[in-house]
């Protein structure tokens, strides 16, 4: 059997009805796992379920709409997933948000709010809500999507920053609890990334050489290049890896 086979194993995914979240979900799909596909919006959700049950041949996704800044949707996300496949095996926090870019001195309390709610706390409270029944199985696997900018500073991205490393540190803590009882808490710090996310970015021309200038691959980076190593993270080629930062991004941060 494959080390990377994920069959009969269910996976709850935020963020996942584009970009990193979406393509993370078709590769579990495909490897045999049961998908959550979640975002604010239900009909972006129900197309991304119906693109990837026709590709995979099967009913493999369901959408689940939640907003991530509104605790009582989550606990929803978690119930309605529970009814769904009986079980969490994997928990995966793709959703973030940056309303702001630019000096700390200028990002209004609101945004930084939304920013510390939105990348950090739900990310803390969907752990919380799905930890307990994975320890009661002895068996579970948690992964923050995070960023290359959770591990350095930025003039114009503070905030988005340090919320990315307090979710370095948060699979840090739940590895260090909770690994006594089989559970592997990972993140995974991408660099620049071909998503809708990060368009601002990548699709400005002179941002873009910036970016690639620095990048010894000379490129930015695509979803599936992530999905690859949540598989990885999730399956058991990855038993043994708990409480660690993954970074993928063509080398820029060894530069």
């Amino acid at each position: 059997m494959s080390l990377f086979n994920l069959k009969n194993k269910s996976f709850l995914i935020t963020g996942s009805s584009r970009g990193i979240g979406k393509s993370i979900a078709l590769h579990a799909a495909k490897e045999g796992a049961k998908v959550i596909i979640s975002s604010r919006k239900i009909d972006a959700c129900i197309a991304t379920a119906n693109e990837i049950n026709s590709l995979v041949g099967s009913e493999a996704a369901y959408p689940i709409a939640a907003n991530i800044g509104d605790e009582s949707q989550l606990q929803h996300l978690v119930d309605e997933t529970n009814n769904l496949f009986g079980k969490i095996d994997i928990l995966i926090c793709n959703a973030a948000t940056n309303p702001f870019m630019g000096s700390m001195m200028d990002i209004p309390s609101d945004s930084f709010d939304k920013i510390m709610q939105n990348n950090v706390k739900s990310n803390h409270i969907l752990s919380k809500l799905v930890l307990p029944q994975m320890i009661e199985r002895k068996d579970g696997v948690i992964i923050i999507v995070s960023s290359i900018g959770g591990l350095r500073g930025s003039s114009l991205l503070g905030a988005y920053n340090m919320s990315k490393a307090a979710d370095i540190m948060m699979v840090k803590n739940i590895a260090s609890e909770f690994g006594h009882c089989n559970i592997r808490a990972n993140a995974i710090a991408p660099g620049l990334i071909k998503t809708d996310f990060a368009k601002a970015l990548w699709d400005n021309p002179e941002i873009l050489k910036v970016f690639t200038d620095k990048v010894p691959m000379k490129r930015i980076g695509e979803p599936e290049e992530i999905a690859g190593v949540a598989l990885m993270l999730a399956s058991d080629a990855g038993a043994y890896i708990n409480g660690q930062t993954l970074v993928v991004d063509g080398g820029s941060t060894i530069v």
